[in-house]
């Protein structure tokens, strides 16, 4: 019985542990974002859904979603947005490592695990649709109206009619790219990080 809640206390000390590290590597890399080509300047790529997807496969879904949490609560007193971005953020992050860390859950292969990332990408980027239309864009409203931000995206496809047209033809692609870039890189680095994350070397 001792053993066993020993073992139990070591579990949730690395649980602990691990969603801190990979927080604050999420955090990093929220610094670490670039235009595209495709896309209006506003609008930035980045990977920092990468860990918290890692902590989704390794320690499940809470895990996961902590980490899209806490990358954005460390990000909200430097943010530009007034919290409304760190917000959205953290809406799709936790659809899109909460849906692939359930699905992962219940067959953990590799195969399996590229298929729950994989539909939670493109859950990720269906929910930005909503999410950027009723949230993040109202904000940029106030300091670009409407029809500026619509213009933005008439400079790449003149034939935008609007706002909903943009983020269905721009944000949803590119939203679940972002999501199946990091489902790429973590399907060729989880394997060797998992040992580590848990504690097995």
């Amino acid at each position: 019985m001792r053993e066993e809640k020993k073992m139990k206390t070591k579990l949730n000390t690395r649980y602990v542990a691990v969603t801190g590290m990979l927080s604050a590597i999420g955090f990093i890399l929220m610094y670490v974002e670039f235009s595209v080509p495709f896309m209006p300047p506003f609008i930035k790529m980045d990977l920092s859904e990468l860990p918290a997807l890692i902590g989704a496969f390794a320690y499940g879904p809470s895990c996961g979603i902590l980490v899209c949490l806490i990358k954005n609560l460390l990000h909200m007193p430097v943010s530009t947005t007034a919290c409304v971005g760190e917000f959205a953020n953290f809406l799709l992050g936790a659809i899109f490592v909460g849906t692939a860390g359930i699905l992962y859950k219940r067959k953990k292969t590799k195969k399996n695990a590229a298929i729950a990332a994989v539909i939670g990408a493109v859950l990720m980027g269906i929910a930005c649709i909503p999410v950027n239309y009723f949230i993040t864009y109202p904000f940029y409203y106030n300091f670009m109206p409407q029809e500026a931000v619509l213009g933005a995206y008439q400079l790449i496809v003149p034939s935008m009619k609007s706002i909903v047209q943009c983020l269905i033809c721009f944000n949803f692609p590119f939203t679940t790219l972002k999501g199946l870039i990091s489902v790429g890189v973590s399907l060729l680095v989880y394997k060797h990080l998992s040992p580590i994350l848990k504690g097995k070397k």
